[in-house]
């Protein structure tokens, strides 16, 4: 059958083994120095390692694989005690899977193991019902004239600025400069509205918590297709982890069949810059 499946790119990965506590399902090891997908019945396509990877060596295709076998998974996991039960069974939810919750539930029943976590389902969040106020598009008018002393002016043209509540057809991607922010880069680089955000329009989002990455990918589609996006400045952290936001805007670039200059910024916890 064809599915999503994870993908490693040898020539990438460095063996470093950052991709393996995101993978509770053990579908991957670190074989001869590579990591390895060491079997299609454990790896569910939903890419929680993907966000890890500080190669970007990890990608989510669609290709002929066995099914994913949710009862093989749990007879693999349960050996490796509590602390992974509970992670797997958290993935799963995260990413709206209860089909999957349900079978690995009814395998702990019959077994007598405990279930060591109660699923959440989706978050009740009242900004992401249509017609919430929060969520409307506004374009935002800056008088750049400040006075002498005045407070730094905020350098926002628009709202909202989370991916996931963003209309892809509003008026303000048009012929714009775009700024793919990671949800950390405000608060550790101070020069964030001058240096990064002036003249941008802004989307963020984090690539290591947030669970609908193919989602944002597809907002990100829209935005390349409907608008001409004249430049991408892509800001992320350090951290290994927060390199899933590049992968997010060229996996987008691809589908929608682009090509636009990246600007590549990367922040130190200390709140330095790197290009």
């Amino acid at each position: 059958m064809k599915r999503q499946i994870i993908m490693i790119d040898e020539d990438l990965c460095t063996g470093c083994g950052e991709c393996i506590p995101d993978c509770p399902e053990g579908a991957l090891q670190i074989i001869e120095g590579k990591a390895r997908l060491v079997s299609d019945l454990f790896c569910d396509g939903l890419g929680a390692c993907i966000g890890t990877c500080p190669e970007g060596a990890i990608s989510v295709i669609e290709r002929e694989a066995e099914p994913y076998d949710e009862w093989e998974v749990m007879r693999t996991i349960v050996s490796k005690g509590e602390g992974v039960i509970r992670a797997h069974l958290e993935h799963l939810d995260r990413h709206d899977r209860m089909d999957l919750y349900e079978q690995a539930i009814a395998y702990l029943q019959e077994h007598d193991i405990p279930v060591p976590y109660k699923e959440k389902g989706p978050a009740e969040d009242p900004c992401i019902h249509p017609d919430c106020p929060g969520t409307a598009p506004h374009t935002i008018i800056r008088d750049d004239m400040m006075g002498a002393g005045a407070p730094a002016p905020s350098e926002l043209r628009q709202w909202p600025v989370q991916l996931r509540l963003i209309n892809p057809a509003a008026p303000c991607f048009d012929d714009a400069d775009l700024l793919v922010s990671s949800d950390c880069v405000p608060f550790a680089y101070g020069n964030f509205h001058a240096d990064l955000l002036k003249n941008r329009v802004l989307v963020n989002f984090c690539p290591k918590l947030d669970s609908d990455i193919e989602g944002y990918i597809q907002i990100l589609v829209e935005i390349f297709t409907l608008h001409t996006i004249k430049t991408i400045t892509v800001a992320h952290m350090e951290v290994p982890c927060c390199s899933g936001v590049r992968y997010v805007v060229e996996r987008a670039l691809e589908e929608a069949g682009v090509d636009i200059p990246i600007i590549e910024k990367t922040i130190t916890v200390s709140g330095g810059v790197r290009e």
